[in-house]
């Protein structure tokens, strides 16, 4: 007669799976940091001390002659005088 014998010998395998999705949380706190350290960096090279002034002067030069003839010309293009 024939026989089976069970040897006992039995397979396992574990296997396990990690998901490691926050890390969008570290990114958002870097990129932050990044441009508050950039944004200090350039008012720093930048030469900060621009304080606001209320003062502004502004000088064209050589306009003169164009612009002598342009009021007469606009007031007899809008009166329908023009050439």
């Amino acid at each position: 007669m024939s026989s089976t014998e069970d040897t006992g010998t039995n397979h396992t395998t574990t296997t396990t799976t990690t998901n490691s999705g926050g890390n969008s949380g570290l990114a958002f706190v870097v990129g932050v940091l990044v441009v508050v350290v950039a944004g200090m960096a350039y008012f720093m090279f930048a030469g900060g001390e621009n304080a606001p002034s209320d003062d502004l002067t502004i000088t064209i030069e050589g306009a003169g002659a164009a612009v002598e003839g342009a009021a007469t010309e606009v007031e007899g293009a809008v009166s329908g005088e023009g050439n």
